[in-house]
């Protein structure tokens, strides 16, 4: 028999009481990398590898560990080969977070308990095959399944938006998610195509642009915007000067690029607080580390990690530059780096204004942090520097329609860290408070707060 049963990762009575109160809750996921147009495609998965391994570039970056062939990971191997040789992988990724996840898909939507290995593979292959061929097991089957009440995916401003116009209909409401970062790395190689490709060739013309970009996402039901910051931007200058500059092909330094950055961020800051968006500023990751397997695979593919550069007194400025002319929107801030918790555990009490609860958010590890200790160690902060009870919680981040175990696997790590301190007598066994906090952190404070 497999590891996945009641009691998994609940530790104690309280743990396990707890849990049986948020285990069935829909999910609100406010933040994935899933394709609009395969769901509304309705997409149907050729084999476990394609719905397994199929972008998901975590299990590729530790297959690559194992000394797996790329041919067998994102190569032209055959579909069969590549799924037995993650399985003969899996039993040695003993403490890994993938061990847990991979077994809570095969048991949550395949009804599978036998561990993956090198001798149930061919077993477990076949069944997962056998039943993904069926309707069942299509993408909008497989959200449905994991009751998910409403995702937002991550889409370009420039994107047309005609998936989640066809998706108008569907049970699960799935809408846009705001992700200009193209046209803020004004210093990166695509920019000047980016903004070629829109039709930009002035400043104005750019802020006009992205007012227009906004509108239409809104028309769409967006709630939230995505920003990924190598590094928190902070300066003040002359943002059109640097702009003409830049499009007329003189070189500009780090300093000029980040008085752009930080003139576009107030501007966009100040349309998202206008139209009640919700900010996502994830700080911290250090992209396309390997330059021959970008130039070989290009961008996420596994070649990434953490990025350690000081963050604590350019993002006080830029989220005060907000806040002081009124602009400061439902913000949430994400480090992929934890020894920068509790740097956001403590700026997020700096911007609160009594409006909204938790306007300014510490979000989910995320990444390479969402797995239980860096979780814990994020909830551990915000218990410690703010209010754990009013957290939004966890979100999937992922290319993967059987990513939702990972709410599954949250809820069991949240119930076990607050049953512990109620068992160590840190808490009353007030059942009733304790409840009302767990339903919060794993489904109400979210769907109160992007308005759901």
């Amino acid at each position: 028999m497999g590891i996945i049963n009641d009691t998994f990762m609940l530790k104690g009575d309280c743990a396990r009481r707890l849990y049986d109160e948020v285990r069935e809750l829909p999910i609100i996921d406010y933040h994935c990398h899933l394709s609009p147009k395969q769901i509304a495609e309705d997409y149907k998965f050729k084999n476990a590898t394609d719905l397994f391994l199929g972008g998901d570039h975590y299990k590729w970056r530790q297959m690559r560990t194992a000394g797996i062939d790329e041919r067998y990971i994102t190569g032209d191997g055959d579909d069969r080969e590549k799924f037995a040789r993650f399985a003969e992988m899996m039993p040695y990724l003993i403490g890994n977070p993938i061990y847990h996840w991979t077994h809570l898909e095969l048991k949550r939507y395949f009804d599978i308990d036998e561990p993956l290995s090198p001798e149930s593979c061919e077993r477990i292959w076949n069944r997962c095959n056998e039943l993904l061929a069926t309707d069942e097991y299509s993408a909008r089957n497989l959200i449905l399944r994991s009751r998910v009440e409403a995702l937002c995916t991550t889409d370009d401003p420039a994107d047309t938006l005609e998936y989640h116009e066809a998706l108008a209909d569907f049970e699960c409401r799935v809408l846009p998610t705001f992700r200009p970062d193209k046209l803020v790395e004004i210093g990166k190689d695509t920019f000047l195509p980016y903004i070629e490709s829109v039709g930009i060739t002035t400043y104005e013309g750019l802020c006009a642009w992205v007012k227009e970009r906004i509108e239409y996402f809104a028309s769409h039901g967006c709630r939230l915007s995505d920003h990924s910051l190598e590094k928190v931007p902070y300066a003040e200058g002359d943002a059109a000067a640097v702009f003409a500059r830049r499009v007329s092909g003189e070189a500009i330094s780090e300093g000029e690029a980040d008085i752009f950055r930080t003139e576009i961020m107030k501007l966009l800051a100040k349309e998202y607080a206008a139209h009640g968006w919700c900010m996502q500023l994830h700080i911290g990751a250090l992209r396309n580390n390997n330059k021959r397997m970008f130039e070989r695979l290009g961008a996420d593919v596994g070649f990434d990690s953490m990025n350690d550069f000081l963050i604590a007194e350019p993002l006080s400025a830029l989220l005060n530059s907000f806040a002081y002319e009124g602009n400061l929107p439902k913000t949430i801030l994400y480090t992929l780096n934890p020894i920068h918790n509790y740097v956001l555990g403590t700026m997020i009490g700096n911007f609160q204004d009594g409006s909204i609860a938790g306007k300014v958010q510490f979000g989910s590890g995320w990444w390479f942090n969402d797995q239980r200790d860096g979780m814990e160690a994020q909830m551990r902060a915000l218990a410690n520097l703010g209010m754990l009870s009013k957290f939004v919680g966890m979100l999937t981040d992922s290319r993967s329609f059987v990513s939702y175990t990972r709410h599954e696997y949250f809820r069991r790590i949240l119930c076990s860290l607050i049953g512990k301190w109620v068992d160590e007598g840190e808490y009353p066994a007030d059942m009733e408070t304790l409840t009302k906090i767990v339903k919060d952190i794993c489904y109400y404070n979210a769907k109160r707060y992007f308005g759901f």
